[in-house]
């Protein structure tokens, strides 16, 4: 009996697991996946549980993964939802819940699909599905470790497909051969104290800070690269908290976030930032402090074999050729492109994070048959 990836969708929405809660998603799948036959190992790491299943024992041909999470962000004011976050309920072709789009539709269909692979055609290979629930989160106890698990234990995989959305508006639009990398830096400027009536006496952080802000917004960073749209630097907040308006304050603080592409990687971009900072501390008399944190760094996963799976799958499935883009935000493929070849293809994301978020129902269905294909194409070749 064929697995229902719609069905299977709705039984992980019901389960409320908001980071790093596991909320019984990854259960339900380990215990579906057993039954079919596949070896599943529990990875727990901080508070967050992980699964890592495997089809195959790998050493008779080559090992397709897939990857994906079924954490999902919080639902936020639950007034303005028309529906239980996680009730799954089902209207007019749609599938409405946390996580709809973002992404357990995307996890059952490749468990959908490949459950009923190995069970109507076992190939000569292995088939190995991670699931996290730390993607939403700080993502260190998530696919990291199961990457580390793996590491640890001589487990491998050749090739993985991400399932996130990846498609603006229209199924099958757009994958993803990459990302952008990002880093956040927290700024706060010292200055001195004063009355406002006496500015000659104090030494006033906002200016700098400004001054600062008004050189990294207007610097351009680069114009793009073959496979990146050019970088973007935005500041993301302007703190300074003074309650008097005849203060000069002592300190103000801002964040900006670059997300950039493979002209830099995060370590040339701090080293940027602290040199504007030198300049605008020396000329203001202003001590900046800073807190760097890259979250990940820009990669590329070239055009290949992989790319032309998920291409000639979706032609064939939908009769559309997909874009092959490196836009949006980060994703676990930036770990996992440290161990194989990786891309990313799913459905429409444009209600995921959202209130009364919702996936059709459709798309679960042809997402399911566009990994099916890939699968038959991926073994066949070996």
């Amino acid at each position: 009996m064929k697995i229902d990836p719609v069905s299977l969708t709705a039984d992980l929405v019901r389960c409320p697991s908001v980071t790093p809660e596991e909320g019984g998603a990854i259960d339900l799948l380990e215990q579906l996946l057993e039954k079919n036959g596949f070896s599943c190992t529990r990875i727990v790491r901080g508070q967050v549980n992980n699964l890592f299943a495997k089809w195959g024992n790998g050493k008779n041909g080559r090992v397709f993964g897939f990857n994906g999470h079924t954490d999902v962000v919080p639902v936020g004011d639950l007034s303005s939802w028309t529906v239980d976050p996680f009730g799954a309920e089902i209207k007019e072709g749609y599938l409405y819940g946390r996580g709809a789009t973002d992404m357990k539709s995307g996890v059952a269909a490749f468990v959908a699909s490949a459950i009923d692979f190995v069970n109507h055609t076992p190939p000569d290979g292995s088939i190995v599905i991670t699931v996290t629930g730390d993607e939403e989160g700080d993502a260190v106890d998530g696919t990291v470790a199961i990457l580390d698990w793996m590491k640890q234990n001589g487990e491998k995989i050749d090739h993985c497909l991400v399932g996130e959305p990846t498609s603006p508006s229209k199924m099958g639009e757009m994958m993803k051969i990459g990302r952008r990398g990002s880093i956040t830096a927290k700024i706060i400027a010292k200055g001195i104290q004063g009355h406002s009536a006496y500015p000659d006496r104090a030494n006033n952080p906002i200016i700098a800070m400004i001054k600062l802000l008004d050189t990294l917004a207007s610097h351009q960073l680069d114009v793009g690269t073959e496979h990146f749209d050019p970088s973007t630097l935005a500041v993301t907040t302007i703190d300074t908290g003074n309650k008097a308006s005849n203060v000069i304050p002592a300190s103000t603080k801002a964040v900006v976030n670059i997300r950039f592409n493979d002209s830099h990687s995060g370590q040339s971009l701090i080293s940027w930032l602290e040199d504007e900072m030198e300049k605008v501390s020396v000329e203001y008399g202003i001590k900046f402090e800073t807190d760097f944190k890259i979250t990940g760094e820009s990669f590329i996963t070239p055009p290949g074999e992989l790319s032309d799976l998920i291409l000639k799958a979706v032609k064939k499935e939908l009769g559309i050729i997909p874009k092959l883009s490196t836009t949006g935000g980060t994703s676990d493929a930036r770990f996992i492109k440290n161990v194989c070849p990786v891309t990313e293809f799913g459905l429409v994301g444009k209600t995921m994070h959202a209130v009364d978020e919702k996936v059709e129902i459709k798309q679960i269905n042809q997402l399911k048959e566009i990994y099916t294909r890939i699968l038959e194409a991926y073994f066949a070749e070996v």
